[in-house]
């Protein structure tokens, strides 16, 4: 710490100077602009490992559907039928994976909302409201990967989930940027995945 006593009649002058070079109070005042980016970075990390975490979950319930809708007869999807019996299970699946992951909030809604197809051959969507937000399950029975020459052709299923993420850090980052009312808090999370029908 400097001292800024003067002897005698100290100048004005060699005063100011006196105070600009006193530290007192330095480590509060850097303190005070180091905290709104630490917090920023701590909920941002928090935030983005959450973000990731949905999608691997979102990922699995996709899995589980797939392989589900996989094993399910096909009897009751070539006529065009608006909402099969096979397709049930999967929604099901689906949605308990999410329920017993977190993602969803069990009792909130129940599956299997309503349906609309089927639309592009084979496919089914099934929305459910209020799980919050709204669950959105595609199911494609239909899926047709061509082999190379003299090999077979593969058909599977597709099972899509979409379900949207609701981010903390725009909330935060407020506090380094006021007038960024414009960053997107919410993100639509989707996973597909594909199966080879069994039957």
């Amino acid at each position: 710490m400097t001292s800024c006593a003067t002897s005698g009649a100290g100048t004005m002058r060699s005063g100011a100077i006196c105070l600009l070079r006193k530290t007192d109070g330095s480590a509060v005042l850097e303190f005070a602009i180091a905290l709104p980016l630490l917090v920023v970075f701590v909920v941002g990390i928090y935030d983005f490992s959450g973000a990731f975490n949905q999608k691997q979950k979102i990922e699995q319930a996709a899995q589980e559907g797939a392989i589900v809708a996989a094993a399910q007869p096909t009897t009751d999807i070539a006529t065009g039928n608006a909402n099969p019996v096979s397709l049930q299970p999967v929604v099901y699946a689906v949605f308990k994976s999410l329920t017993d992951s977190g993602v969803l909030v069990a009792g909130s809604c129940n599956p299997p909302g309503t349906v609309s197809g089927p639309t592009s051959g084979l496919t089914w969507t099934y929305l459910i409201s209020g799980c919050p937000d709204d669950l959105t399950i595609t199911i494609n029975r239909g899926w047709v990967a061509a082999g190379t020459t003299g090999s077979p052709v593969a058909v599977g299923s597709i099972v899509t989930v979409s379900y949207p993420y609701h981010w903390r850090f725009n909330s935060v980052i407020q506090l380094l940027m006021p007038g960024s009312s414009t960053y997107q808090a919410t993100t639509t999370l989707t996973e597909s995945a594909t199966v080879h029908n069994q039957m």
